[in-house]
């Protein structure tokens, strides 16, 4: 999916300015051109953060195979947090079909590779995140200066 409204808020002094002229001037070919720039630089984005996030994944499961008999679960918790990178436990282990112990040892051993962040700081309700797949869905996200 292309996210067109970040660049149109980021480029919001043109955006609004060749609207003006369509409606007060019915000035539709520069709008037409501003949308396609648009499309052409947010699908770019796209493609380069699919292939990051590829990259991320490949890697990631290198990293996992080491674990050797913990890596099996910690595969599936891993392919599980590329659909949802925040998770609890409960949830996960219901999703998978595995006990909640398994995922609390698989997600443990995502800890200590780095793969994965406890977020809430608790012994129970814990949510984890796939921190480093969010870091690259959310570049340029940030809010524009105003």
């Amino acid at each position: 999916m292309l996210y067109l409204s970040l660049y149109f808020k980021s480029n919001r002094n043109r955006y609004y300015e060749l609207l003006q002229k369509v409606r007060v001037e019915g000035v539709w070919e520069e709008w037409i051109e501003f949308f396609l720039e648009a499309t052409v630089v947010t699908a770019a984005q796209a493609a380069d953060t699919a292939r990051q996030l590829i990259q991320l994944f490949t890697e990631d499961r290198s990293r996992i195979q080491s674990l050797g008999r913990a890596a099996p679960s910690a595969f599936r918790v891993h392919e599980y947090m590329q659909k949802k990178p925040l998770v609890n436990i409960s949830k996960a282990a219901e999703s998978l079909g595995l006990s909640a112990p398994t995922v609390a040892s698989a997600l443990k051993e995502l800890v200590k590779l780095g793969i994965v962040r406890e977020t809430t700081g608790r012994q129970r309700g814990r949510i984890y995140a796939y921190k480093q797949y969010l870091k690259i869905v959310s570049e340029g996200t940030e809010p524009i200066p105003r």
